[in-house]
């Protein structure tokens, strides 16, 4: 069965310094309908503004990936880690037993855009931990690229959960496939561009569950990025 989630059909807003589409019920935006997908919490699509950003807040008991699609975002928190996330980047933070951090967009004149992205832990209490790594462009063009699960194979990044985070960049024609094991699910969000999902019409913005379907087949109808989660 695949359920699409149009991209106009989201909520959230235009602040001035961010504006932000959230795929699943978040702070004061609430739809009942869609509270999340498996363990998948939260996908926020935002545009945060040269200069501004998320100042220092704190967060418990959440797997947090960050994943830019332009721009840069300068990440710290309390365990002392300071970074630049960029396009390409794998990058998750387990908030565990509890941090704070900040996200800000330290162009005082180009804009960031990302997904923020939340899945629940298999477990409360994790020891709080940082990890972010870079995944070339090569490997994800015309490839489904691991860039985050629970064992770290192939180099990804590691998170509390039995679900794996893959990416994809397609050109025109270009198509992957993905085996859904027995009893698993799916969630695609397409990130840039337009695809097919099992014939399926997808647009920018657009994200898809997915379960009972054996087989996925992603097919590029123009220049597309997409995010495809393999969950329990």
């Amino acid at each position: 069965m695949i359920n699409i989630r149009r991209s106009e059909e989201r909520g959230g807003g235009d602040y001035g310094w961010l504006n932000t589409k959230h795929t699943f019920s978040f702070d004061q935006y609430h739809d009942p309908k869609w509270m999340g997908f498996r363990s998948l919490r939260v996908i926020n699509e935002d545009h945060v503004a040269p200069a501004a950003g998320f100042p220092l807040h704190p967060h418990r008991d959440m797997e947090i990936i960050t994943y830019l699609l332009s721009g840069e975002l300068e990440h710290k928190d309390s365990l002392g880690t300071g970074s630049v996330i960029r396009p390409g980047d794998g990058q998750r933070m387990s908030a565990g037993r509890g941090i704070r951090h900040s996200e800000m967009n330290p162009s005082v004149s180009e804009g960031a855009h990302l997904l923020q992205i939340w899945i629940m832990p298999d477990k409360q209490g994790h020891e709080p931990s940082y990890e972010q790594r870079e995944f070339p462009e090569k490997e994800k063009r015309g490839k489904l690229r691991l860039i985050a699960s629970p064992d770290g194979k192939d180099g990804s990044v590691t998170i509390h959960q039995d679900a794996k985070l893959y990416v994809s960049l397609l050109s025109p024609g270009q198509e992957v496939t993905h085996e859904l094991g027995k009893g698993r699910y799916a969630w695609l969000q397409v990130a840039k561009g337009a695809v097919e999902l099992n014939g399926k019409k997808l647009n920018q913005g657009d994200g898809v569950a997915v379960s009972d379907e054996p087989k996925l087949v992603i097919k590029g109808t123009e220049e597309a990025e997409v995010l495809l989660f393999d969950l329990a």
